[in-house]
């Protein structure tokens, strides 16, 4: 980071606590999450005014040190010796130095400043577009650690729930929409569920419920699961991410209150994702003649998925499978919704490659590796660049050129004649 960068990101801190302070209407969502962090606020009635900036926290945060000096030559900035703080002496003046040293683009990303900056005349800047783009609050690990701390301690046994399931924040999922190639169906169900969760007063009015318990079909490495947790950020909900088979083979006579416990969980933390994957798992235990218990497991699971609701609720229910022909009557009717994820055919699998190596040089030719690849899924495309990659690498190289993708080819075709040897 430059020193003149370093002066601009100091001065957006210092110029965002003036701004806080003066402006009472401004929430933690008009907070950047480097903010938050400076001012010490954890949870959405902690903007507790007046906010401060001091060296130590420049420094613990922003891993700049001795901001003062920095701005010792700023004439609208003050400096107390006692508490080492920071503090605007003049507002409008210095919002205008922070704009004339090449700020905008910072104003641009911080939701405090833009509804200062929105109301100068020589701006154009929209603090309604601004607060949108922010990372909600509510989006964070903190936020949502918070709230299962609480959870746990009204209810102890929820805590046997967290044991079964991975939960992670919107801001943990490393997946986004704009990321996936999508199929027009796909895209077409998330606006649905978009709309439904927009208009849920008005659909709970009318008592229209089958909505929101999505079945996603497809062979392995289509995307089912990347949809489900990229949905988690374009909705601002939490997933929680649940294997059958790891439910059930914990100890059977238990297997049906974690269940619902699990349920009541995702209730609890709503709106909130609920992901099950391995769905066909209820099919195989379903039809074996083995432990009644577990059974008893599967019905507690069905009839759950029964109760539970987008509209009511604020559950988005997901459920995945690799093998949808295992699956009866009782459960295939449980689901309004039925996502087919297919094998990519050439115009997605070069559409694929190209978001996959969009930040990496390359000398390829996509729709020359599309028709090549035929029977690829999404996973193994990106198995093949990575292959590719390595290949590079270790050739001293950093453009990825055809030789090295007909590495990662072969790679990924060797790996899946292995799959179907029979050793036996």
């Amino acid at each position: 980071m430059s020193g003149d960068s370093e002066i601009l990101r100091i001065m957006e801190v210092v110029l965002t606590a003036e701004i806080v302070n003066q402006s009472p209407d401004l929430d933690i969502n008009d907070l950047t999450p480097a903010c938050r962090e400076i001012f010490g606020v954890t949870s959405a009635s902690d903007v507790k005014r007046p906010v401060y900036v001091s060296d130590g926290l420049i420094k613990r945060s922003l891993a700049i040190a001795d901001a003062h000096q920095k701005l010792a030559a700023n004439p609208f900035i003050a400096y107390e010796e006692f508490g080492q703080r920071l503090r605007i002496t003049a507002l409008e003046p210095a919002a205008q130095w922070f704009l004339k040293q090449g700020g905008k683009s910072l104003i641009g990303i911080n939701p405090a400043l833009a509804f200062y900056f929105e109301r100068l005349d020589n701006t154009d800047i929209s603090y309604k577009i601004v607060r949108a783009a922010n990372p909600p609050f509510e989006d964070t690990k903190a936020h949502l650690d918070a709230r299962l701390s609480k959870l746990i301690g009204e209810d102890e046994k929820l805590r046997g729930a967290l044991d079964l399931v991975i939960i992670n924040a919107p801001e943990e999922v490393e997946q986004h929409i704009g990321d996936l190639v999508c199929t027009p169906e796909q895209l077409a169900i998330i606006g649905k569920i978009q709309h439904a969760i927009t208009h849920r007063e008005f659909l709970q009015h009318h008592r229209i419920y089958e909505i929101g318990k999505l079945l996603f079909v497809g062979p392995p490495g289509t995307g089912k699961t990347s949809l489900a947790l990229a949905m988690s950020r374009a909705m601002h909900m939490p997933v929680l991410e649940v294997r059958l088979s790891m439910i059930t083979s914990q100890y059977l006579g238990e297997t049906s209150k974690n269940i619902d416990r699990i349920f009541e969980l995702a209730k609890k933390l709503s709106p909130a994702i609920l992901f099950i994957d391995e769905f066909d798992f209820v099919a195989k235990s379903r039809t074996a003649d083995d432990h009644g218990a577990m059974k008893r497991a599967v019905n507690s699971l069905l009839k759950n998925i029964d109760k539970i609701n987008l509209i009511k609720n604020g559950v988005l229910l997901i459920g995945a499978t690799n093998h949808p022909q295992l699956l009866d009557e009782a459960a295939w009717r449980r689901f309004d919704e039925v996502v087919e994820f297919s094998l990519p055919d050439e115009e997605m699998r070069k559409n694929i490659l190209k978001k996959v190596t969009a930040s990496l040089p390359c000398e390829l030719d996509y729709q020359e590796l599309a028709s090549k690849t035929e029977g690829f899924s999404g996973s193994d495309l990106r198995m093949m660049v990575k292959e590719a990659i390595l290949s590079t690498l270790m050739d001293s190289r950093q453009t990825i050129i055809r030789t090295d993708i007909e590495k990662g080819i072969a790679m990924v075709r060797t790996r899946e004649a292995i799959r179907h040897l029979n050793w036996l």
